[in-house]
């Protein structure tokens, strides 16, 4: 790996100076051996470490899929797609998942990807219809396969795999131990890589429980935040009615958040996360679907409004702070009527926020939307140009720029979006009018 110079431009492409002891054990692994089994905590980059053994084995004169990554959730593959495009390889990524135009993706694949990551139930769809060659394909990475199972793709998986007869390597890879490995994915007695923490607990992480004096716990969540010091946080529920419930409600009280889960539609989610991701709202509230698999920034602080009924998702959502070197809090609401788990430690510190009531700044950003995307031959430099030149934004009023299929959304500086909007008004971006405006809250339904 380190002699290699493509390997070494590849990680001066992500920003890293050298792969960590979890990545070059991997790197050699998946190289070497036919099964790979590896089990590492979320965001201890697992990701790149089979991402760069895949480009090492990937041949430029094979024009088809060569390697295929299943993932539980499309905003996994989406991250995954990231990293690799981010990487510089010459090989092209597809991602394709459920929610995602189905033309759209048979369009891409009729150009065949290198690498090509996807949902089981939409790959299996797509392999039923043959829009790809499976002939070449020599590598399957199953990622997070232990929430692939959990989420019941038992049925689709067994029957991608039973697909790929070219078949030489499989590489599973999940942040959770103790898993059965089903039969169907052929891996016999694999290589385990097994860096999960035995016994010790993070040691960057502290443990802080709030009391709620009301079964009802939203008054004390709400002095919890307010004692935060406008810093954001990802606040869990088990339920997609109460993440929708609590956000609600805290908006009400004057906190900018959102809410994100399962049931909600596939644009929508994304726009919730992307609100979260560039701060135009500070407070994600959530079920386990964002515990792991997500791109969003290190958090400070990770808040368990409800506690899940197993220890290995409690420890998936504190995986959300409390990463590699940094430092974080995980803070449990509970009232005394509510069932304890046995792997909490009700003996923890007590935090009393009864007093905190001083609201959390506003978003120093909010989220502009633009009506074309890399479809339209738009892209981030594109963006960047019309919003400094015809805008009249400076450097420091723009933020994170996102450039979907068709839309993109970029952060604005909230105190410079009512002028930015009226500069632009009749202007035209690469000779075309896009529609330009602020980009709709995720807000709750009526029924």
């Amino acid at each position: 790996m380190n002699n290699n110079p493509h390997s070494t431009n590849l990680l001066l492409n992500l920003g890293i100076e050298s792969l960590n002891e979890m990545q070059e054990m991997a790197q050699d692994a998946i190289l070497n051996d036919a099964n790979i089994l590896l089990l590492s905590p979320t965001g201890s980059g697992k990701t790149l470490a089979f991402l760069l053994p895949i480009f090492e084995m990937l041949q430029p004169e094979i024009n088809t899929v060569q390697c295929l990554i299943l993932v539980p959730s499309r905003e996994l593959g989406l991250q995954i797609e990231q990293v690799w495009k981010k990487m510089g390889t010459e090989f092209k990524v597809n991602v394709c998942y459920g929610g995602h135009s189905i033309d759209t993706e048979i369009k891409n694949l009729s150009n065949p990807p290198a690498v090509l990551i996807g949902t089981p139930g939409r790959i299996a769809d797509h392999i039923e219809r043959g829009t790809f060659k499976m002939d070449a394909i020599q590598t399957l990475v199953l990622d997070e396969f232990d929430k692939s199972l959990q989420l019941g793709f038992h049925e689709q998986m067994s029957f991608i795999i039973s697909k790929l007869n070219k078949l030489n390597k499989r590489i599973l890879v999940s942040a959770t131990s103790d898993i059965e490995i089903p039969k169907y994915t052929r891996v016999v007695n694999p290589t385990v890589l097994d860096f999960i923490p035995t016994e010790e607990a993070n040691s960057n992480l502290t443990l802080k429980m709030v009391v709620s004096k009301e079964k009802d716990k939203i008054n004390s969540l709400f002095n919890l935040i307010c004692s935060l010091k406008s810093q954001s946080a990802i606040i869990f529920c088990n339920h997609r009615d109460a993440a929708e419930r609590i956000s609600d409600t805290l908006n009400e009280k004057g906190i900018y958040s959102t809410y994100y889960h399962g049931g909600m539609d596939q644009d929508v989610r994304e726009r919730a996360l992307i609100q979260f991701r560039n701060g135009s709202v500070s407070y994600l509230v959530t079920t386990d679907l964002a515990a792991r698999g997500l791109d969003i920034p290190e958090m400070k602080h990770v808040i368990h409004y409800h506690l899940p009924s197993k220890e290995d998702e409690f420890t998936h959502r504190n995986g959300r702070t409390a990463r590699m070197l940094a430092s974080g809090t995980a803070y449990i609401v509970a009232h005394e009527s509510e069932k304890k788990m046995d792997y909490i430690d009700y003996t923890t510190t007590v935090l009393n926020v009864d007093n905190a009531t001083t609201l959390p700044k506003a978003p120093e950003f909010q989220t502009i939307y633009v009506s074309g995307g890399k479809k339209n031959k738009l892209n981030k430099i594109d963006i960047v140009g019309f919003f400094s030149q015809k805008g009249k934004l400076e450097k420091g009023d723009l933020g994170l720029i996102e450039v979907k299929d068709f839309i993109s959304f970029a952060a604005v500086k909230s105190k410079k979006v009512k002028e930015f909007l009226g500069n632009i008004r009749d202007e035209k971006m690469k000779g075309k009018k896009f529609k330009i405006e602020v980009a709709r809250k995720v807000v709750k339904k009526e029924e």
